[in-house]
């Protein structure tokens, strides 16, 4: 039986290897410890899970309901699952087509009265509303055999990013703590989470914020790397080793919010930023993601309930940024 690295496994999906380890560890996939080799590899089984799970993510199926078709027994469960799913996006789609249909009338619209009164006016004609209000959603044709092919094309075409958000992090006074090896995320996690658990940072500083970057990077096929992470605190606060105190200047950002295990989207928003008209990016040090930042938006909710499913975290990727001259 051939064993696949985890390098191999995430190249041949298109996933980032913290994507095939967040699988692992919500228990989708499971992997096997090579004797003699230090990281992950993966057999055929677990090659078929990520086919499938590959292709339902595609078809819009969440993260916790694809765990529950993978571990059915019968097709009542995933009939059910995937009825739900078509449901969801069938609403979606009759939204999408009532407002391509009123975006459609407005343009004919307009292009009609565009002789006949001023520019400013063409939006406040009394007759306007009433054509918006006479639309009618059409009925939605869907194919009934689709290829791979054509549901990759729609999936690309759903996977852009149509709103980045510009924010500015202040200043502030950070408790690190940074490990290289092996699940360095974990690692780093479980040290910050009993640090602020122990010192009730949650009701000392009760706007504390939540930071991770790789450090450092991976550097080669292997994916070998580490995980540092921050927690803002009162300036005057000590901190215990084997957490260290910094200061973390701030500074405007491109975020872009996802659903922890999605850090592919990572690239979305990269792109986003180099076809900018109006901003670039301020790289920083590439031992340390370049100065890309990962900010945990629930971790209070994560911190105060141990019970708090995983997969409900949500993270902001963060890329420095400047306006152009």
């Amino acid at each position: 039986m051939e064993l696949l690295s985890i390098s191999q496994v995430s190249k041949a999906f298109d996933m980032t290897t913290r994507t095939l380890r967040y699988y692992e560890q919500i228990g989708l996939i499971h992997s096997i410890k090579k004797e003699g080799y230090a990281y992950r590899t993966y057999d055929q089984e677990a090659i078929l899970k990520l086919q499938q799970i590959s292709i339902l993510k595609k078809l819009k199926v969440p993260l916790k309901q694809i765990k529950v078709i993978l571990e059915a027994e019968g097709t009542g469960t995933i009939l059910d699952i995937l009825q739900q799913t078509l449901d969801a996006v069938s609403i979606e789609a009759a939204a999408l087509t009532t407002i391509r249909n009123a975006l459609q009338t407005l343009v004919n619209h307009i292009r009609r009265m565009a002789g006949a009164c001023a520019p400013h006016a063409l939006l406040k004609d009394e007759n306007l509303v009433a054509f918006i209000a006479s639309i009618t959603n059409t009925q939605h044709k869907i194919q009934e055999e689709l290829t791979m092919s054509d549901i990759n094309e729609a999936n690309e075409n759903l996977s852009q990013l149509r709103d980045v958000r510009i924010l500015y992090l202040p200043p502030a006074t950070v408790a690190a703590y940074q490990f290289e090896g092996d699940d360095p995320e974990d690692a780093v996690g479980n040290i910050i989470d009993d640090f602020v658990r122990k010192t009730n940072l949650f009701e000392i500083k009760p706007d504390f914020r939540h930071y991770g970057f790789n450090n450092p990077n991976p550097v080669d096929e292997t994916n070998y790397h580490g995980y540092e992470m921050w927690v803002t605190i009162p300036e005057d606060m000590e901190v215990p080793a084997p957490l260290v105190k910094k200061q973390f200047p701030g500074g405007q950002y491109a975020a872009h919010m996802i659903k922890i295990g999605d850090f592919h989207e990572w690239d979305w928003i990269i792109d986003w930023v180099n076809k900018s008209d109006k901003y670039e990016a301020v790289w920083g040090d590439p031992v340390c993601m370049y100065g890309l930042l990962e900010e945990h938006l629930n971790y209070g909710t994560h911190i105060r309930n141990p019970s708090f499913l995983s997969e409900g975290l949500q993270l902001d990727l963060l890329v420095p940024i400047r306006e152009k001259e």
